[in-house]
């Protein structure tokens, strides 16, 4: 089962990227389940939601407290909030960033788990480009998908477009699909990098 923990702030669209994130894999013939835990409710506020995927009948339901994916959609949570708690050694970590984990103060993170897997992606600025909103939601979405090829971008479009209609879909996909080449292009470099 492949356990997702997604973090940021109220009004980001947190809840409805775990929302999203299950669609997806129901598209891809999976069983998935998406729900937030709230505390304080107002905008602004940390926010945590959930995406668990398997093959087979998902019947937990309490939060995932030992995530194999962490999307963090507001990278001023990292230092206010113990996103990374329980993550797993071999877990994904996508982050909504220009900079890299070291310009974010990150490095230990970088030292504890596996380069390949900690990518970030500026999915405020794309979001603005194509949206002209500052909602990261579904451009990480696109990101993640490059990330850890556990979905799709196929999948991922088609979750938006279920989601959303007309421009706001089109804006998101498009900007879904920026991330997933930008997330591909770091990989790639990354790949190069470790190589030489």
């Amino acid at each position: 089962m492949l356990q997702i923990r997604i973090h940021g702030r109220g009004g980001q669209g947190v809840v409805s990227a775990a929302e999203m994130l299950s669609i997806a894999a129901f598209e891809q013939g999976r069983h998935a389940q998406a729900f937030p835990s709230f505390g304080s409710e107002r905008t602004g506020a940390p926010v945590v939601a959930f995406c668990r995927i398997d093959d087979q009948d998902i019947r937990l339901r309490e939060p995932i407290l030992a995530p194999d994916v962490l999307i963090v959609q507001d990278p001023t949570l990292l230092h206010q909030v113990d996103v990374f708690q329980g993550l797993k050694p071999d877990g994904y970590v996508l982050i909504n960033s220009r900079q890299g984990f070291h310009a974010l103060g990150l490095a230990e993170i970088e030292q504890r788990f596996r380069r390949e897997r900690l990518v970030t992606v500026p999915a405020t600025e794309m979001a603005l480009k194509h949206l002209g909103r500052p909602l990261p939601n579904a451009v990480l979405l696109g990101g993640f998908a490059a990330l850890s090829g556990l979905i799709t971008l196929e999948a991922v479009a088609h979750a938006i477009r279920a989601k959303f209609g007309g421009a706001v879909a089109d804006g998101n996909v498009a900007a879904a699909g920026e991330a997933f080449a930008f997330v591909k292009a770091e990989m790639e470099e990354l790949a190069h990098a470790q190589a030489d």
